[in-house]
């Protein structure tokens, strides 16, 4: 079933330049570029209102991974957000948006603390910022893990390059969590790949997206690097992904993965990611 036109907002740059985001997980699933669509959703993914989004850009927080207190990758991919500012034009063209997620009864029986979580989301001409705000309203410190589980759409991902990876260690969740550096320039995708990079570079370039072109994800105050492509090893496992679509995605993930933060009441952190099509 598809979600109901008010669980959605757009973000509409002219030129056939858009940005979708749907508020259910604050989840955007779709950035289109002169009418091209630049991230990936699967075609068997879910809008129930329930489980999360299976592509575009799902917001992984509190926690990463299973969870013994929730969902997968924590609850603010389930939750439902609100619209903090609706799409308005900036001085220069350029549209912005703010959504926000406010602890309540269902997130603390999970994760019993007190935050306001702000998402930024600005549409440029050939640019997608998206960025967050974490503020503790608690009494007391918490520890979080968060990242953008950003689906790119791609030609054939065997064909993608991605810069920014050499020389940084790596957790390697399909050889049972074993740590590897990696020796190479541009990292390449040919089987089911599943990598917590470490303390990466603050620019990624992924060759061969959307006609063959480049785009550049660009981080801040997200140190780690995800590469996730559940091949068709574990593709079939999920319902909500067709077991043919696995050539056609690559995530790039920037996060806080390896050692979460400890955020201090009263206090705020901010991370964006901008990618940018070259």
């Amino acid at each position: 079933m598809a979600a109901a036109v008010s669980s959605v907002v757009v973000l509409d740059r002219g030129n056939n330049t858009t940005c979708t985001i749907n508020l259910h997980g604050a989840t955007v699933v779709s950035w289109r570029v002169n009418n091209q669509e630049q991230l990936f959703v699967s075609k068997l993914a879910v809008f129930d209102g329930q489980k999360s989004i299976r592509g575009g850009i799902p917001i992984v927080f509190p926690h990463f991974g299973p969870w013994a207190y929730g969902p997968l990758h924590g609850f603010a991919m389930t939750c439902r957000w609100n619209v903090e500012k609706q799409p308005e034009p900036l001085d220069n063209g350029d549209i912005e948006a703010l959504f926000s997620l406010v602890d309540n009864s269902v997130t603390k029986q999970m994760w019993n603390y007190s935050f306001k979580l702000v998402l930024r989301v600005i549409l440029r001409e050939k640019e997608l910022q998206v960025s967050f705000n974490l503020y503790n309203s608690s009494l007391e410190p918490f520890q979080f893990n968060m990242l953008f589980h950003t689906y790119l759409k791609v030609p054939d991902v065997r064909k993608c390059n991605i810069s920014g990876l050499q020389g940084c260690m790596y957790v390697d969740k399909t050889k049972e969590n074993g740590v590897y550096q990696e020796p190479r320039e541009m990292v390449t995708v040919n089987h089911w790949t599943d990598r917590i990079y470490q303390n990466t570079q603050q620019e990624h370039v992924i060759s061969n997206v959307v006609s063959g072109r480049k785009m550049k994800m660009i981080k801040y105050n997200m140190p780690d690097t995800v590469v996730w492509n559940p091949w068709d090893v574990t593709s079939s496992t999920m319902s909500d992904f067709g077991e043919d679509e696995y050539p056609n995605m690559i995530c790039v993930e920037a996060g806080i993965v390896i050692n979460p933060i400890t955020l201090n009441p009263n206090n705020t952190y901010e991370g964006t990611i901008i990618l940018q099509v070259m």
